[in-house]
């Protein structure tokens, strides 16, 4: 603990922060821990406190610092909002399950406002990787490349961008062109401030790239993320949960889209549970093992290898299915 007059340091309890001050006063008091009793000096009152994070000490910002109190005549109102996966719904209602699905850990919202212009909101979240940062990204594809982060879209006065575990959304009530360009100027500010890059799910890679839709490349962990973009099944018959990493490619063949599936699991035995669910509830007239034509012509078909569950939905010829299933088969074995 040191003694009166010495310069210490110690970490809160409730925050990853790091106190620098100075003992004033030092009382010793009864402590308690799973080892029993023990009297032990407490410090009681410090003087020149230096309230700093941990990460400022490792040369990086909070959060906060990452977007500026001020923007093309642009100001924050206010204190910022912070929300967590409790309390995200006192914020976003129904998208609220989204940002959960993604595992994200805080959201810090921050509101800016100019006379004459529409009101722009600033919604950072740290999503504690960056496999979910792309994640989330990747939800909603819609608009064009704003080339900011790591990956981005513009639409209708929203940008959106993705950078190292960092997720970004910058919206603005109304589009004016002065707003346009506070977003963009803002948007640039946030990514130069996240220093480093980080790293996409690895089995995205796995995705064959021929006829790949880039704009239709989706990450995720549960079956209310991949019925949104693909629906499957009311039931969860691939058994996914947040332990899962799923993939799914949209592949365009003329004007016919094919839908690739990838999903790995956290062990075996569980992608093979999910093989035998799948086939018996989706496919269980296939004629062929682990290959079936549906209905409108088109073929599904199902492979399990090790850990990954591969699944091509939409195939235009039962050779399209078996080609993209076994590129993929491929790919894994270079793991």
């Amino acid at each position: 603990m040191g003694k009166k007059g010495d310069i210490i340091s110690f970490y809160c309890h409730c925050e990853p922060i790091c106190i620098y001050a100075q003992v004033v006063e030092l009382e010793e008091v009864w402590h308690s821990n799973k080892l029993g009793k023990k009297k032990q000096p407490v410090l009681l009152y410090v003087e020149g406190a230096d309230l700093m994070s941990k990460n400022s000490k490792e040369g990086k910002i909070t959060m906060g610092e990452l977007l500026p109190r001020e923007i093309q005549g642009w100001k924050a109102e206010g204190k910022d909002e912070i929300y967590d996966p409790q309390t995200i719904f006192d914020y976003i209602d129904g998208a609220g399950e989204v940002y959960r699905s993604y595992n994200f850990k805080k959201l810090l919202a921050r509101r800016f406002i100019k006379e004459g212009q529409p009101d722009i909101v600033a919604d950072l979240f740290d999503m504690a990787s960056s496999k979910d940062a792309f994640g989330v990204f990747t939800h909603d594809l819609e608009g064009d490349d704003a080339g900011i982060g790591q990956g981005s879209t513009y639409k209708g006065g929203l940008l959106s961008f993705w950078k190292d575990r960092f997720f970004v959304s910058l919206y603005a009530e109304e589009e004016t062109e002065d707003a346009k360009n506070a977003l963009f100027a803002l948007g640039k500010i946030v990514d130069s401030s996240v220093e480093k890059e980080g790293e996409k799910p690895d089995i995205v890679s796995f995705l064959p790239q021929e006829d790949l839709v880039e704009k239709n490349v989706h990450y995720f962990h549960n079956h209310m993320i991949l019925n949104y973009h693909f629906y499957v099944s009311d039931e969860n018959i691939l058994l996914l949960d947040q332990q899962t990493e799923v993939a799914l490619g949209v592949y365009r063949l003329k004007d016919e889209k094919s839908y690739l599936l990838l999903v790995r699991y956290p062990e075996i035995k569980k992608a093979s549970r999910a093989y035998e669910s799948f086939t018996e509830i989706y496919m269980p007239d296939a004629r062929k093992l682990g290959m079936v034509q549906t209905e409108d012509l088109k073929w599904t078909g199902a492979k399990i290898k090790n850990d990954f569950l591969i699944i091509i939905f939409n195939a235009p010829s039962d050779s399209f299915a078996k080609e993209m299933i076994e590129k993929v088969d491929k790919k894994i074995n270079q793991i």
